[in-house]
């Protein structure tokens, strides 16, 4: 199994520290017994709060909700803090944190769900519906930590909006920035606004980043209509 995450303790405090790094969910997560039960696993071997460093540029959204409901159940505390990029998918697990803190070069980004289908109009009309009700579940985690409109919301995931730590904290995706000193600079300086990214540009970024064919491994045979229309997953896998 090839773990997109790391588990360290601090034996002298005790502090446990998540380190979420990659591609979420890279190489299974749906259908799979095995990788969620161990994530929940090691989430709950023991107790306290918890610090999760998040550098992601996203994955399954499947993977992200159920990551994003173990959190929220956790008891502890969770401290997310992201030091490079929460995009997509990693986004949505950051909104389980009690506390969102972001490094002043980090990136947040939000945008709509991406699912590939095959089929007729009819199969069309299907993914898209699905897909439809698939963003009003993923809005719900950004409504419930932003407390920002639905409409807005809506319209920023349409975008595909780029947040920097300044932009996401003025909006409610994050609630510090880290290694923040004192500052005379006025507020209203330093809320500067959102990086925005074309769907081109954001779209030829993440492709480049999708894994090369190895030729030691074999051709798994082409999925099913009816199955492409359950593995949903976000645009940067």
């Amino acid at each position: 199994m090839n773990k997109f995450w790391n588990w360290v303790k601090d034996e002298e405090s005790g502090t446990r520290t998540l380190y979420l790094d990659g591609t979420i969910a890279e190489e299974s997560w749906f259908d799979d017994d095995v990788t969620p039960a161990a994530f929940k696993d090691e989430l709950f071997s023991g107790d306290g709060d918890v610090t999760i460093w998040i550098n992601s540029p996203g994955g399954d959204c499947v993977a992200a909700s159920q990551i994003y409901s173990m959190l929220m159940d956790y008891r502890g505390s969770v401290t997310v803090k992201i030091d490079g990029i929460a995009a997509s998918a990693a986004s949505v697990i950051a909104m389980a944190g009690t506390k969102v803190l972001m490094a002043p070069t980090a990136l947040m980004m939000i945008h709509n769900p991406l699912t590939v289908a095959i089929g007729d109009s009819e199969e069309m009309q299907k993914a898209i519906a699905m897909l439809d009700e698939v963003k009003e579940s993923i809005m719900n985690a950004y409504e419930i930590k932003t407390g920002q409109s639905r409409t807005k919301i809506s319209h920023m995931m349409d975008a595909e909006t780029w947040l920097n730590a300044n932009k996401a904290v003025e909006l409610g995706f994050a609630d510090g920035i880290l290694f923040k000193g004192e500052s005379d600079t006025p507020p209203d300086l330093l809320l500067e606004n959102s990086f925005m990214f074309s769907r081109r540009a954001v779209t030829n970024s993440l492709l480049d980043k999708l894994p090369k064919a190895k030729s030691h491994k074999s051709v798994k045979p082409p999925v099913p209509a009816d199955e492409l229309e359950k593995r949903l997953s976000l645009i940067q896998h």
